[in-house]
């Protein structure tokens, strides 16, 4: 009667669910819609969860090793204002790294630009003189030459002949801006909440879910929450210790190399090599402006140089460091990478390794315990063949 009503139960789920991916598969266009509404409106508090998240891994280290023998002290006052005073010190370690960065490479590119306005005629001979040295064609070359006298008065009439689009497209420009920078505030907002009652919101979570979930499922939901938080943990350590590596191996690589800028552009380059494997061409691309207005044959070099070390980077150092570090193998690092590019971007490329990683862990847990138990159920069926079996008949 029991397994009646349980293969019942099970029929009106199958039908049920049936009934709903028909109803999505015909309503995707209007669902996607929806889906994106929602996302836009929680969008501070989805970003304030993924920076409380990222934060979260810097502030375990401020308060468990820079204030390590504040700690041991049982004072009440510290008791109560550790946290405050750690998530400042997170927040005054990340804009005194943003600070450096900015301050190294801004000025760099205000004078870069500045030298290439000043000194543009004279580039535009040198260039029209390595392209005779060279041996390209008279007439290429005059067209060339033409087509660079003409940029100023291509620009101008550019702007004078478009103005109007020109003006929706900065006013468009301008409130996606104003809207990302109100969605950011909104989010540090909510992740220093986030931070400041973590273990709070934690014990919430457990009550609702205890309360409402079964005992099975309750387990389960909190092993894989582990599981993440190790994860997303351990990633972003390796991200960190990946982009040390290739901001040290960059600097090196360019004194050997002779060419300028070395400190501002292996900075920058290691900075933006937190972005997985391919964050080093972002530094790359500003970096090889720098060095070409000072001497092309070296930008030409460096942009040699991080093609080779992109390589290095992309599939020795990147899925050994990061992909060891979350327990994901090199090969599913890569796959994940490029998937998450291909469907959000650079956002896509940040989450996709970790996301991975877990979904590769809960995967590889639940065939290994599927396996356990076919094994069990062999080795107890044996068991039962030889128990069940009549003992051999003794000759008299």
């Amino acid at each position: 009667m029991l397994n009646s009503k349980e293969n019942k139960r099970a029929i009106m789920e199958l039908i049920l669910y049936t009934i709903i991916v028909i109803f999505a598969f015909i309503n995707i266009s209007s669902l996607w819609k929806f889906f994106k509404y929602v996302i836009a409106l929680f969008m501070p508090f989805i970003i304030g969860c993924m920076i409380a998240f990222v934060l979260n891994v810097l502030l375990n280290v401020v308060e468990n090793k820079l204030f390590k023998k504040l700690n041991k002290k049982n004072s009440k006052t510290w008791k109560k204002m550790k946290r405050p005073i750690s998530i400042t010190t997170t927040f005054v370690i990340i804009i005194a790294m943003l600070g450096l960065i900015l301050g190294l490479v801004i000025p760099q590119l205000k004078n870069t630009t500045e030298l290439f306005t000043k000194n543009f005629d004279s580039y535009k001979t040198e260039s029209v003189e390595f392209l005779e040295k060279v041996g390209i064609d008279k007439k290429a070359i005059n067209k060339f030459n033409k087509g660079l006298g003409n940029v100023k008065e291509e620009v101008t009439t550019y702007f004078s002949d478009n103005k109007k689009e020109i003006m929706e497209t900065t006013l468009g420009v301008a409130t996606s801006v104003i809207g990302t920078i109100t969605s950011l505030s909104l989010g540090i907002v909510f992740a220093i909440y986030i931070l400041l009652k973590k273990e709070e919101l934690n014990r919430q979570i457990k009550k609702i879910m205890r309360a409402y979930l079964p005992e099975k499922k309750e387990r389960k939901i909190k092993e894989i929450s582990e599981l993440s938080n190790k994860t997303f943990g351990n990633f972003v350590s390796g991200q960190c210790i990946e982009a040390i590596i290739i901001g040290v191996l960059c600097f090196i690589g360019m004194l050997l190399l002779q060419i300028p800028y070395a400190a501002t552009i292996s900075v920058l380059v290691g900075f933006t090599a937190l972005i997985p494997v391919f964050g080093a061409f972002i530094g790359t691309v500003v970096g090889a402006f720098l060095i070409l207005m000072v001497n092309p044959t070296k930008a030409l070099v460096f942009v040699i140089f991080i093609l080779l070390l992109q390589q290095v980077e992309g599939n020795l150092i990147y899925p050994k460091v990061v992909g060891k570090s979350v327990g994901l193998p090199g090969i599913w690092v890569m796959v994940a990478v490029t998937i998450g590019a291909s469907m959000a971007g650079i956002l896509g490329m940040l989450l996709s390794v970790p996301i991975c990683s877990i979904l590769y862990s809960i995967l590889r847990t639940n065939v290994n315990d599927r396996i356990d138990k076919k094994n069990n159920h062999q080795i107890q069926i044996k068991q039962k063949k030889r128990t069940s079996s009549p003992p051999p008949n003794k000759k008299t």
